[in-house]
């Protein structure tokens, strides 16, 4: 149960966007959720925004009061100091609502869906286009925070969608990123 909260705010920069710092800090804390094992903090970006889209210039980071110590001890913010204004750890201000905060993904592009049906299935090109009509690609219109793949060192997109908001917490735990489908976090 998410009992408190740390807010951290980006700073305006000269030289890197809003965008880019919020990529850089929630890389660092991908990393340190994986390494603590940590499966009961969750994030929320309270300047989320479908028009125009964005995950806005802060993040919240939810949980257990031990569970945030942990995590402020673990130095994950190594680096982030002179970009960012960060909070201590508050409880979470009374009559709050809650909701989920998850990962979407999309089928965005045709050509490495067929590329990987072709590669799977043994098809031909035009196998795999009869296969997969272009109708198939999705354009998300979610704000996203880019990341970029610890093992593959690709870049990706990050799509995040938030649940209704409810009036009861609902529990459960949170992966590597901080999100959960069925897991809610405090929303003020």
């Amino acid at each position: 149960m998410s009992t408190h909260y740390i807010e951290i705010r980006i700073l305006p920069d000269p030289e890197f966007s809003a965008a880019h710092l919020m990529g850089a800090l929630y890389a660092k804390l991908h990393r340190a959720l994986v390494q603590m094992g940590a499966q009961g903090l969750g994030v929320s970006f309270p300047g989320y925004s479908i028009k125009p889209r964005t995950v806005g210039p802060i993040m919240r980071i939810h949980g257990s009061l031990s569970e945030l110590q942990s995590l402020e001890q673990s130095q994950w913010l190594r680096g982030m100091h002179d970009h960012i204004d960060l909070k201590e750890a508050s409880p979470v201000p009374q009559g709050a609502t809650y909701r989920t905060v998850y990962r979407r993904q999309f089928k965005t592009n045709v050509d490495r869906l067929r590329r990987r049906r072709m590669k799977r299935h043994g098809e031909t090109a035009d196998q795999a286009v009869a296969a997969i009509p272009e109708c198939v690609q999705q354009q998300p219109n979610l704000p996203f925070i880019q990341m970029r793949s610890q093992s593959t060192a690709q870049t990706f997109c990050l799509f995040l969608e938030m649940g209704p908001e409810q009036e009861v917490a609902a529990l459960g735990r949170f992966n590597a990123y901080g999100l959960s489908a069925q897991a809610s976090i405090p929303w003020f």
